[in-house]
């Protein structure tokens, strides 16, 4: 019977192993440490973490989809680009729009796979800030687009930034802010990834989050009526690298894909680049705020949505001009309709 029950927790211990993230353990940390030239890894998430609750957190189909795209999906040219050909070496629309308070806002989309309606509603909230000088300063609902727009994707498994645009164009998104924020009209419901002791993140123990019922009313500001409370873009497109910043510098940020790889997960500061070996996950959209150039090397500034105790306070830098991960050719946005 000893032997049985020794066994029984041997099998057991092994199984609990294997669930584990490998590349969350300090030795693989170190080893992304000894290798990457221009950023440097760190502990982000709690190194118990089975590594499906990480892979869960990806959802985006954006760098698929931007390679199939036709031709004509690319915007490269826009009467506004004419405005101001000169392109700054760096740029953050954090400062160039003091007063849109959303821009640098750094949100937490828990167990769920809805990276791709937050890394687009974000843009369009901010993007709204900016064509209205400040008079839209508000969340727009992560919830509603994920759980109501059925041609985007699947909910909390993933979904299509494009589409998302799309959905804007012709059916508008209401507000909403975070997690029992009670902002706007459908704040985002999905719970964020509870933190440890020592602040890493764990979605262990968090139920999966199966899609929502869409919910087609306010539950958060009751003095809101869903049916007026939406907003609207007059249209979508995947940008070129050449007009990303041209786009950025006029509109305001944008949405980014990417493909995400195991070193991805432990990115502390510097400018993100994967390191030999490192295994594709899977998708994941974020939101470009600007550019920069660090020890010579050109990057992206991204706002992630794993919570301000990831990466540099939640934001990250990935090198520019190399397509890095697909970053450079899967952008998508939309230019608000404000009257």
């Amino acid at each position: 019977m000893a032997r049985l029950v020794i066994l029984l927790s041997v099998v057991l211990f092994s199984v609990y192993q294997t669930e584990q993230a490998y590349f969350l353990e300090k030795s693989y940390i170190e080893m992304i440490n000894d290798v990457a030239t221009t950023w440097t890894a760190g502990v982000n998430f709690d190194p118990s973490t089975p590594e499906k609750d990480l892979i869960k957190m990806l959802g985006s189909k954006g760098v698929e989809a931007a390679k199939n795209a036709s031709a004509h999906m690319f915007k490269t040219h826009d009467v506004a680009y004419n405005n101001n050909g000169y392109i700054p070496r760096t740029f953050d629309a954090r400062r160039r729009w003091r007063h849109c308070k959303t821009i640098g806002e750094v949100r937490d989309q828990g167990y769920c796979g809805s990276c791709w309606a937050f890394g687009t509603s974000s843009a369009f909230a901010d993007r709204l800030c900016v064509a209205t000088d400040g008079d839209f300063n508000e969340l727009l609902s992560a919830e509603e687009l994920t759980f109501c727009c059925h041609t985007c994707g699947n909910g909390c498994n993933g979904g299509y930034p494009i589409k998302a645009w799309k959905y804007f164009s012709s059916h508008g998104l209401v507000t909403g802010g975070n997690y029992k924020s009670g902002e706007g009209c459908e704040p985002y419901r999905v719970p964020p990834c509870p933190r440890n002791e020592d602040g890493t993140s764990s979605c262990a123990g968090q139920p999966i989050e199966k899609n929502h019922r869409c919910t087609r009313m306010c539950y958060g500001n009751q003095d809101l009526d869903y049916n007026d409370d939406h907003r609207f873009t007059r249209d979508y497109y995947y940008l070129t690298y050449g007009s990303i910043q041209k786009d950025v510098m006029n509109y305001g940020p944008i949405e980014a894909s990417f493909d995400v790889y195991d070193d991805f997960y432990s990115y502390k500061s510097g400018v993100y680049q994967r390191t030999p070996n490192a295994t594709k996950l899977g998708g994941h959209a974020v939101k470009l705020i600007g550019w920069g150039v660090e020890e010579g090397i050109p990057y992206w500034l991204m706002v992630n949505s794993w919570s301000a105790q990831w990466g540099d306070n939640g934001l990250f830098k990935i090198r520019r001009g190399t397509d890095e991960c697909g970053i450079d050719s899967a952008t998508t946005a939309g230019v608000p309709v404000t009257n």
